[in-house]
C-alpha cells in the first residue's frame, strides 16, 4: 500500500510499504477514507519531537471503513464506518476507565510509566505506524474505534479524530467557566477549535493571539477580539483591554514551535533574549533542515501566556513540549499563584460528546477546513502547510 513515510529531519516520502495485518485480538485494520497534516506531524520532520524511527508512516488523524477484525472486537464489524482517536488506549486499566486515556498502563509498549502511545510518533509514544496510508492498524479497536453516524461526512468527522477534542480539552484544562475572560495563543487550527470550545464552555470574552492576518480573520469571524503580535505587544495589549487586570484563563495552543515576532514593539522584547532563544533551539533540535525550520523562540508562547493571565488564573497547555524542552517560565507562574495543567488530549473521552454536537447540528467543524488534497498531492500538501501559505488552515487528505 501507499503511505507517507518519516526517513529523517526534513526527508518525508510517500512510498509502498507493508499491508498491516491483525497482530492481536483486539485488532482492527481500517481502509482510511481520510485523514489529515497536524502541526504535531511538522515536529517530526522539523526535528523539535526525536527518537522516530526510520520508516514509520505519520500521521495520527484518520476516518475510515473497518475492513477486519481480530477475535477480541465483538462490537463492531467489516463496513462501520468509524473515528480513528490519535491517542491509543486499552479501556479496561485504571486509568481509562477514570477517562484519562492518554495515559493508558497497556497501550505504550514501553510499560506502564512510559505515558501516551499515539499513531505516527516516535518511539517514546510506541512507535506505532499511522494513519497517512490507505490502510491502518488499530490496537484496541474494541474501545478506541468510535462508529459515525451516517448523517455526519467524513470531513467533519475528520476534525473529531484529534483537533477538536485536543481543544476541548485545553478549554477544560484551563478550567474555564461561564463569564470569564480566555485568551487563546495561537490561531492555526486548534486555536480556532479552542476558541469555540471556550464560548462553548462559557467563556463571555475570547481573545485570539496569533502572528498570520489569514487565521485572526477567520478567529475573528468567531468573534474573538484579536491580537497581532507582529504590529503590538500581545500581553500589554490583553492587560490594557481588560482594564489592567489580564485575563483569566490561557489556552496555549502553540507550544515549542513559536516564533519571535517580526516586527513591532513585541519584536524588540524578543530580541533581548535572542541568545536564551537560539540556546532552546538548538537543545530541543540539535539537528535541522533549513527547508523545515522549528520556531525560533520555543518558549516565548509560554512567557506570554504567564504573564497575560491574571494572578492566582489558571492556564492550559495544549500546545506540544516534548521531553527535550527544560525552558519554562515556572518561577513567573510561581509567583503569580497560577495554576498550570498540561498534557496530552484523552481523545476517547471527548469523541462520543463533540460528536453528538456534530450530529445535532450545534456545531459543522468542517468549516474550519480549508484544503482538500488527494493523497498523491501529499507531499505537496505538507510544504503548502509548513509555509503558512495564506488560507491553509487544515488539510484533509482523500485516499
Amino acid at each position: 500500500m501507499k503511505a507517507v513515510t518519516w526517513h529523517g529531519v526534513g526527508d518525508i516520502r510517500f512510498n509502498d510499504v507493508p499491508d498491516p495485518r491483525i497482530q492481536d485480538p483486539t485488532d482492527a485494520i481500517v481502509k482510511i477514507t481520510t485523514s489529515a497534516i497536524c502541526g504535531t506531524d511538522l515536529h517530526m520532520i522539523r526535528g523539535t519531537m526525536p527518537g522516530m524511527r526510520p520508516g514509520i508512516v505519520l500521521g495520527h488523524e484518520a476516518v475510515g471503513e473497518i475492513v477486519e477484525v481480530g477475535p477480541g472486537v465483538r462490537n463492531l464489524a467489516p463496513g462501520d464506518r468509524v473515528i480513528v482517536p490519535s491517542t491509543i488506549a486499552c479501556g479496561y486499566c485504571s486509568y481509562c476507565r477514570a477517562g484519562y486515556f492518554a495515559q493508558c498502563d497497556n497501550a505504550n509498549p514501553g510499560g506502564r510509566r512510559a505515558g501516551t502511545a499515539f499513531f505516527g510518533g516516535p518511539e517514546a509514544a510506541g512507535g506505532f505506524d499511522g494513519l497517512q496510508a490507505e490502510y491502518a492498524r488499530v490496537p484496541f479497536a474494541n474501545v478506541g474505534l468510535v462508529p459515525i453516524p451516517a448523517e455526519v461526512d467524513d470531513e467533519q468527522a475528520i476534525m473529531l479524530s484529534d483537533i477538536w477534542p485536543t481543544a476541548w480539552f485545553g478549554a477544560r484544562l484551563a478550567d474555564v467557566r461561564p463569564g470569564e475572560t480566555v485568551a487563546v495563543f495561537g490561531a492555526g487550527p486548534v486555536g480556532q477549535l479552542a476558541v469555540l470550545s471556550a464560548y462553548l464552555q462559557g467563556a463571555g470574552r475570547v481573545i485570539a493571539v496569533d502572528g498570520l492576518e489569514d487565521r485572526l480573520a477567520m478567529a475573528r469571524a468567531q468573534h474573538a477580539e484579536v491580537v497581532n503580535f507582529n504590529t503590538e505587544d500581545p500581553v500589554g495589549t490583553i492587560v490594557e483591554m481588560t482594564g489592567g487586570i489580564g485575563v483569566d484563563k490561557v489556552i496555549d495552543a502553540v507550544g515549542v514551535d513559536a516564533e519571535r515576532p517580526a516586527e513591532g514593539p513585541a519584536a524588540e522584547q524578543a530580541d533581548q533574549q535572542a541568545q536564551q532563544f537560539d540556546r532552546e533551539v538548538q537543545q530541543v533540535a540539535p539537528e535541522t533542515d533549513p527547508a523545515w525550520a522549528p520556531g525560533d523562540a520555543p518558549s516565548l508562547a509560554a512567557q506570554w501566556a504567564v504573564r497575560a493571565v491574571v494572578k492566582a488564573g489558571t492556564l492550559g497547555v495544549i500546545g506540544v513540549y516534548p521531553q527535550t524542552v527544560t525552558t519554562w517560565p515556572f518561577g513567573e507562574a510561581m509567583m503569580k499563584n497560577l495554576t498550570v495543567r498540561s498534557g496530552n488530549c484523552h481523545h476517547r473521552r471527548y469523541i462520543p460528546e463533540l460528536l453528538r454536537l456534530v450530529t445535532n447540528g450545534t456545531v459543522d467543524p468542517a468549516r474550519l477546513l480549508t484544503e482538500h488534497e488527494p493523497m498523491t498531492d501529499v507531499l505537496k500538501a505538507y510544504r503548502e502547510f509548513q509555509d503558512r501559505d495564506p488560507g491553509w488552515l487544515k488539510v484533509a487528505l482523500a485516499t
